[in-house]
């Protein structure tokens, strides 16, 4: 498909819109407090809107429509147990509530009050590394996305991953958390119309009930061929031919950790205002991540039954791009400038919240903590704006050469499994086990770890499936902080006591 000259006119006003309001906020920053967490004045709605502008990103957008390709309908129940997690975490407090109260700006941070400079040093280390390596792949996902939905040259996607990179980091490296706040909130608007609208030509040119009769006839017929089933139960997650029982069980461990440890969410709990203000903004969003999963899984869907219907996959095709060509067929021409934006507001809200936190926590947990003396305000914002910067470079060259091993989200969870169970274990141990004490913490971190990187070094050699590392990183890390604090002298001071959780 070729963009029209309303498309691109469409695209080039909303790309300004952002760029202009990004930089507008740039006046407003005073200090790294300002740069990193907003000053910690964002209220409920634009926090609502800035977490879920930042966690439906272009990459979410294709993993999730892959699980539709791969899965049917089933793969939306990983958005289910998200949406509960959320919830639950959101309704009672739970590690949110005094994280947020203990003032910190990072999660490792809060380590250091609770167990020792050496364990917050050690837990930056780790959230940097799983971070870094699970955003690795968003700006090639992205970029593929945009090639194949509108038409354009493969070869122009490095390009187009540079152009995007470039964009993104100039308002983030001079705003920071104000300018991916208020830009959040446009991509959100731009997001939702876009969303709702190709669903909505999705079903139209599909149509409901050949896309449910030929998902399920496509299974049966598989079944009733005999030998290894190829194709997975499209409504049914806990099917043998689908996630199944161990995997779902994993997933409800993973949701709650990264509900409660992933950075990129808990930055906007310690923007909040206060408490209170992150918990309803957690409350208020749950359900939101079942759309996440639910419609872009939906257009994975449709592109199965369409290519089925059509001769099969094209081999130049894979799972992750069959959504993306799909769409170029799909939507007239006139709606792809009102889509491709959206994708964009996606990919942009994405990245930009992304590289923000993740130089945060370098500057803050890695460098300071390494200075004798503390830099100048000015130089503090340098500092953290040029490792905005590193990590882009980054991100450009790592996201053109890594393979995956496997499906998007497979490398996603295990990556950000490095170091999820890890600092979860430790949040909950700190916050609520007095005995805990940095022996422990460092036990939980180191063994935590092991599990996802053996997936990513040698998963794809010895087929390691991704459930079994994402669950032993769990049992590693819980084993660590139980041996490790029980087998060497109690914390001195005594740890603080179980924080009260009030009900809202």
């Amino acid at each position: 498909m070729t963009l029209t000259a309303l498309d691109w006119i469409i695209v080039t006003l909303y790309l300004v819109g952002c760029l202009v309001a990004g930089l507008w906020m740039r006046k407003f920053v005073r200090g790294v407090q300002d740069f990193a967490v907003a000053g910690r004045e964002m209220d409920v709605n634009l926090g609502i809107a800035s977490l879920a502008a930042t966690e439906l990103g272009l990459v979410t957008i294709m993993y999730t429509a892959q699980l539709g390709y791969e899965k049917g309908f089933a793969g939306a129940m990983i958005g289910v147990i998200m949406a509960s997690a959320i919830w639950l975490v959101g309704r009672t407090g739970f590690v949110i509530g005094p994280l947020r109260t203990a003032g910190v700006m990072t999660i490792p941070e809060l380590f250091e009050k609770r167990f020792s400079p050496r364990v917050r040093w050690l837990a930056g280390l780790f959230v940097v590394l799983g971070g870094l390596l699970n955003m690795g792949i968003f700006l090639r996902l992205g970029g593929e996305f945009l090639v194949h939905a509108t038409g354009l040259p493969p070869g122009w996607l490095e390009w187009i991953m540079t152009a995007l990179l470039g964009l993104v980091l100039l308002y983030t490296a001079l705003g920071g958390m104000l300018s991916v706040l208020i830009t959040d909130y446009l991509q959100f608007l731009v997001m939702g119309v876009g969303i709702v609208a190709t669903s909505g030509f999705v079903l139209m040119h599909i149509g409901w009930d050949n896309l449910v009769d030929t998902l399920y006839q496509r299974w049966a017929a598989d079944a009733a061929a005999g030998g290894a089933q190829k194709i997975a139960h499209p409504f049914n997650p806990a099917h043998a031919t689908s996630f199944g029982w161990a995997y779902l069980i994993w997933q409800c461990f993973f949701q709650l950790a990264a509900t409660t440890t992933w950075q990129t969410q808990i930055s906007r709990v310690l923007a909040a205002k206060d408490a209170a203000t992150a918990r309803k903004m957690y409350r208020r969003t749950s359900f939101y991540f079942v759309g996440r999963f639910l419609l872009p899984g939906l257009w994975g869907a449709a592109a199965a039954v369409w290519f089925a219907q059509h001769g099969g996959l094209p081999a130049e095709l894979t799972t992750l791009t069959a959504m993306p060509h799909y769409l170029s067929l799909v939507l007239p021409a006139g709606i792809i400038g009102i889509v491709v934006a959206a994708m964009l507001a996606a990919e942009m809200s994405t990245d930009s919240g992304y590289m923000l936190t993740w130089a945060t926590v370098i500057y803050n947990d890695l460098v300071t903590p390494c200075l004798r003396r503390p830099l100048s305000p000015r130089g503090q914002l340098v500092l953290t704006r040029l490792l905005v910067l590193g990590i882009a470079v980054f991100l450009l060259f790592y996201g053109l050469w890594y393979e995956l091993p496997g499906n998007a989200w497979d490398y996603l969870a295990v990556t950000g499994n490095i170091y999820l169970a890890s600092v979860f274990t430790l949040l909950v141990a700190g916050l609520y086990w007095p005995r805990a004490n940095a022996t422990g913490a460092a036990a939980a971190l180191v063994l935590g770890a092991l599990g996802p990187i053996v997936f990513l070094l040698l998963g794809k050699k010895f087929a390691i499936p991704p459930e079994i590392a994402g669950a032993s990183s769990f049992a590693l890390a819980a084993l660590g902080m139980v041996a490790g604090s029980l087998f060497t002298p109690p914390p001195s001071p005594a740890a603080p006591a179980r924080p009260t959780v009030t009900a809202p």
